[in-house]
């Protein structure tokens, strides 16, 4: 009876991991994705009818809203309509090129916009000659995505507009004067305008090797008249990306927003949210937080405003409505600054654009004093198990060169310190073996009486010092560490693109193979559902191997469990990252020979061999008798 608890609580546990994880990882996300396809087609129809209609139609140009009972810079009031190209977008304002290691791009000179960004060491796919991931674009272009930065003042509603005795104010349409040809590493760019009525604004906007932009912002007062001016930054995307739609997968909006702490919402949240600010914004804001950081996020890519991480300022995501386009914005808002006759104001603030390296993002945390900046990758619930095991593998990708390799080490060490508590499960599991024939007896002997049965059991368990359920603890460990490793090949950029050996040449994506083509033979591709590579394979006959060192159990409908068991899991796996397929059959393997070594030593019969030959002999026949 023990023994047969054991087998259908792990069954049980088994179940529910397939149940949950086909729904959480597989069935929901192809759901979202259909409607996420949906929602891009409706955008494309909405924009190209925006276009036709001319600019009229289209969102207007313009700045930042002023900071009146709290709300903050509301998204910049339009963009000219869609050019026919991206080229032809960057070409309607005057630029300086931008020429890092790992940037390409450039500034536009109207509105003084970072707008223009691409990601020279990553490229769309595993094949290097593919385009390269480009990050920001202009206005006009199909999806502008851009970091402003600049001022506003009370009663400010842009160049052209008095905000106390300010005169006008920068927007998106100045035209700045750059002084230089090109932002590196180097050379800083420095942006300067006069807005002919005492005030002039100076911009210088450095960079480093990697991702980071630094914007230092000063105003000097040649007028007569104190201003008061406030400093903001933001993140502005035009229209909704299509996302992947993983429920285990943050999308959207990010911030870390002072004590506040993390702030995650969806585009699909937003939408939901209260009004705010101007008439058609919906959103949330955090007045008075201090540190941290805010913006909008990818998979692997992200985009982020930085405050001073000293001072206090008001975050918000909003969600604005601009024609037929919904415009998403991540801002900052800081203090008032008094601006005297012949004084000078500065504010300094950071732009991070680029891939989400954990490394470079630890970096930057550590360097700039940036309020848990780690928590811009998406490491979720399991943070304690996930990080620290992305680190054991960066450890060991640094050693051997390959990340699949790593998983195999790292994997190895998990067994190695879950040893103490897999050896008594296995220990408990082959006492119970040991004493089969005594509680066979002891069924026999109460028959139907179970609560007699029960108390033999129980008497026989103590005696033998038999932990029932021990056999539960190794499956039960697995759980956590299975969804941090998932969680850690599905978010980080280094998993992305890493090559294993032979055919997998991307761990974060599944086995591109299929039992059902001949692996590449024949001209045809199976549907996803039907996606079944060699690895989820290898890891189905390493589980269906590890079922049968166990005696078959007694009820029928836990011996049906445990035989569908690993063809379940085999193609509920065929979706998942290669990487993760990989640790689970090399993770099987270890735990049959473990089993094994413990069983030996134990003196119980390994009941691997037996359990094969009934399962794969053919049922004997009774010759008729003649």
């Amino acid at each position: 009876m023990g023994n047969d608890k054991t087998n259908m609580i792990i069954a049980v546990a088994l179940s529910l991991a397939v149940l949950l994880g086909w729904n959480y990882f597989v069935s929901a996300p192809q759901v979202e994705r259909q409607r996420q396809e949906q929602l891009v087609k409706d955008q494309a129809a909405r924009q190209a009818q925006a276009a036709k209609d001319g600019p009229a139609a289209s969102p207007r140009e313009g700045g930042p809203s002023a900071p009146v009972s709290g709300t903050l810079p509301g998204a910049p009031a339009g963009s000219p309509a869609l050019a026919a190209t991206r080229e032809e977008a960057l070409a309607r304002s005057p630029r300086v090129r931008i020429d890092t290691p790992a940037l390409a791009g450039s500034v536009a000179l109207k509105g003084g916009r970072i707008d223009d960004v691409s990601l020279k060491n990553y490229h769309e796919t595993v094949d290097n000659s593919s385009p390269r991931i480009v990050l920001l674009s202009p206005t006009g272009s199909a999806n502008p995505y851009y970091a402003e930065f600049g001022w506003v003042g009370q009663g400010a509603a842009g160049q052209g507009a008095s905000g106390q005795g300010a005169g006008a104010l920068p927007t998106g349409d100045t035209l700045w004067t750059a002084e230089g040809d090109a932002l590196t590493p180097q050379k800083p760019l420095v942006l300067t305008w006069d807005n002919g009525a005492g005030l002039t604004f100076r911009r210088t906007i450095s960079v480093d090797d990697k991702f980071m932009f630094t914007v230092a912002d000063a105003v000097e007062n040649k007028g007569g008249n104190a201003v008061t001016l406030y400093p903001y930054g933001l993140v502005s995307r035009w229209g909704k990306p299509h996302t992947q739609g993983y429920y285990v997968l943050h999308e959207g909006m990010i911030g870390v927003l002072g004590d506040k702490g993390l702030q995650e919402v969806t585009y699909d949240k937003l939408a939901k949210d209260n009004p705010l600010g101007a008439p058609g914004t919906r959103g949330q804001s955090w007045p008075g937080v201090t540190g941290g950081f805010l913006g909008i996020t990818d998979k692997y890519w992200a985009a982020t405003a930085i405050p001073d991480q000293k001072t206090p300022y008001t975050g918000s995501f909003t969600e604005r409505d601009e024609g037929a386009t919904k415009v998403y914005q991540a801002s900052s808002l800081g203090e008032a600054k008094q601006l005297a006759p012949g004084a000078t104001v500065e504010a300094q603030q950071h732009l991070f654009a680029g891939a989400k390296e954990v490394g470079t993002i630890d970096g930057y945390e550590k360097s700039l004093g940036i309020k848990r900046f780690d928590l811009l990758i998406d490491w979720g619930w399991f943070y304690f198990i996930t990080k620290p095991m992305f680190k054991a593998l960066d450890f060991f990708y640094h050693l051997f060169g390959n990340f699949g390799v790593s998983i195999l080490v790292v994997t190895f060490l998990l067994k190695l310190l879950f040893l103490p508590i897999a050896n008594r499960s296995y220990v408990s599991m082959a006492k119970m073996k040991a004493v089969q024939p005594e509680m066979t007896a002891i069924r026999e002997r109460y028959g139907d009486d179970k609560v007699k049965q029960q108390q033999a059991m129980m008497e026989l368990y103590k005696k033998e010092k038999i932990n029932p359920v021990a056999g539960c603890w190794p499956v039960l460990i697995q759980i956590p560490v299975f969804f941090s490793l998932y969680k850690v090949l599905f978010v980080t950029i280094e998993m992305r693109h890493a090559p294993f050996f032979g055919w997998i040449r991307d761990l974060a994506a599944p086995d591109p193979t299929s039992v059902f083509n001949l692996f590449g033979l024949l001209p045809y591709t199976p549907p996803d559902f039907l996606h079944l590579g060699i690895w989820p394979l290898i890891m189905g006959v390493t589980m269906f191997v590890q079922m049968k060192m166990n005696p078959a159990p007694p009820d029928p409908v836990q011996a049906q469990v445990f035989t569908f068991m690993p063809i379940i899991f085999t193609f509920m796996l065929g979706s998942f990252p290669a990487g993760l397929v990989i640790y689970w059959a090399w993770n099987n393997t270890l735990s049959v020979i473990q089993q094994y070594v413990i069983m030996r030593r134990n003196g119980v019969k390994v009941e691997l061999w037996d359990n094969l030959r009934s399962t794969f002999s053919r049922p004997k026949t009774a010759k008729a008798k003649g």
